[in-house]
């Protein structure tokens, strides 16, 4: 202890020089920020309004264009019974229209092959796989493969 009281009487003037300039920058400062504020007083408060309008914005915007509707997932098992006893429905293949060679497609398609494997295996160009396709969509009704197929097999078409 006695040597800390020797240190500092050694280096008062040190010691109270430091902590005067110390205080005349805190001072200095202090008058800056002051000065600062006064003179830009009406700026600092059109920034202030600003950040909070431009806040309550994106938090309104966020709560106007949320989706108020939920989706919710159903799982259900679905039993599809394979029947070897599959008999054509003449009455509904001559009310669609199909023709053989559409109905050959529409079979092909139901068993997940592309348009060129369709035409590879029906020994036909592939522009002729897509006007018969479109034919099949057109006449079944439908805007997609997957409900051309959902359907025939409901009207009972194809297997």
């Amino acid at each position: 202890m006695q040597l800390l009281l020797n240190f500092l009487t050694r280096n008062k003037p040190t010691f109270l020089y430091g902590i005067s300039l110390a205080f005349l920058l805190f001072l200095l400062k202090w008058l800056e920020l002051r000065f600062l504020i006064i003179n830009h007083a009406f700026e600092i408060y059109i920034g202030a309004i600003a950040v909070l309008f431009t806040v309550l914005g994106v938090w309104l915007a966020q709560k106007l264009t949320k989706p108020k509707i939920e989706t919710v997932f159903v799982e259900k098992e679905i039993i599809v019974k394979k029947s070897d006893d599959f008999i054509l429905n003449e009455a509904e293949l001559s009310q669609t229209g199909l023709s053989k060679r559409e109905l050959d497609v529409l079979q092909l398609m139901a068993a997940g092959y592309s348009n060129q494997e369709i035409a590879e295996r029906l020994f036909v160009s592939l522009n002729t796989v897509k006007t018969h396709s479109s034919n099949v969509l057109e006449k079944l009704d439908v805007k997609r493969r997957t409900q051309a197929v959902e359907k025939a097999k409901r009207l009972r078409l194809i297997p």
